[in-house]
């Protein structure tokens, strides 16, 4: 399956802890997170910190999801939730980290440049080590598909190990209809999606102010599409025209790794998002009927390429 050192089949955490700063992106405000090793079993711990003191701790499992309108997060109520945590987990998830516990001082992830590339590297400084403890994985035995609207999620089985296929259809000509289509392996994540930045548009930037959020977005870390269809960042993207569907690709493998464990199986989603993904693993993990836990992947199967889609693209 290739979920970095985890593919030997015994779980993770890092070397050694490790900090990062910068802005929340809906908050504004400056956050730090501390990234510190945990014992076999632990799985991934949120702590939310006022000084030396836990005021809230959360499992990162789907059951401890709750909003999930324009970001994921964990807990009920904003005095004490941890908010816009999918590109950390994401990170988590692609390396085949098992067991950690991230200390965080403010109420969200700091966005840092949008992607999860920053959250790479700090993982990568901390170095990832073995436990003497096996690994499991949630092995998708059928079918398991959520729908609203015009949008679908499913869960299908498939050999492969881990595999996601994401297409995304914007009324916007800069994006039109992309998909991601790919195996998930700790060097697809970095060199294929880590790097692709959250996106959004100018003409939905006031009304976000309005509400409360997007206060920390800027430029620095974000995608920014103007009202007549071109990217106000001086550098452009940083993948020629499919940015956004990597960077919807790379949400998903965020919030997937709310299972809990690695799954074993293609996840496939039209026009998701946040919201469909939380759905669709609470309608995988609410029927035992569509999955079971094993301790061992199964050797790598020959499986379909990747493959990146952009249709109608200009």
């Amino acid at each position: 399956m290739g979920l970095g050192i985890g593919q030997l089949g015994f779980q993770t955490t890092i070397a050694e802890s490790v900090t990062l700063s910068g802005t929340g992106v809906h908050s504004g405000a400056e956050v730090a997170i501390t990234f510190h090793p945990a014992e076999a079993d632990s799985g991934i711990i949120f702590q939310r910190m006022n000084g030396d003191t836990v005021i809230a701790e959360y499992k990162a499992v789907s059951s401890q999801v709750g909003n999930t309108d324009l970001c994921t997060i964990l807990g009920f109520t904003p005095a004490t939730f941890i908010a816009t945590i999918e590109h950390v987990m994401a990170a988590i998830y692609a390396l085949g980290l098992d067991n950690l516990l991230i200390e965080v001082h403010g109420a969200e992830m700091p966005i840092m440049d949008g992607s999860s590339a920053p959250f790479i590297e700090a993982i990568e400084q901390a170095g990832i080590r073995a436990l003497a403890t096996k690994r499991s994985y949630i092995r998708i035995l059928k079918p398991v598909r959520i729908e609203s609207g015009a949008s679908w999620s499913e869960f299908l089985p498939y050999e492969g190990g881990m595999r996601f296929e994401v297409e995304i259809d914007f009324d916007s000509p800069l994006i039109g209809r992309q998909a991601w289509r790919g195996d998930m392996t700790p060097s697809t994540f970095k060199n294929e999606l880590s790097r692709a930045r959250t996106f959004g548009f100018m003409r939905d930037v006031e009304k976000m102010w309005a509400a409360g959020r997007g206060l920390g977005s800027s430029l620095e870390n974000s995608v920014v599409i103007s009202d007549d269809n071109t990217v106000i960042n001086v550098e452009g993207l940083r993948y020629a025209k499919d940015e956004f569907v990597r960077h919807k690709t790379l949400d998903a493998v965020g919030d997937l790794a709310l299972a809990g464990m690695p799954f074993l199986g293609c996840y496939r989603s039209y026009r998701g998002g946040h919201k469909m993904n939380a759905n669709a693993l609470k309608a995988l993990m609410s029927d035992p009927t569509a999955y079971e836990i094993v301790e061992t992947a199964p050797q790598r199967q020959r499986s379909a390429p990747r493959e990146v889609m952009a249709v109608n693209a200009p």
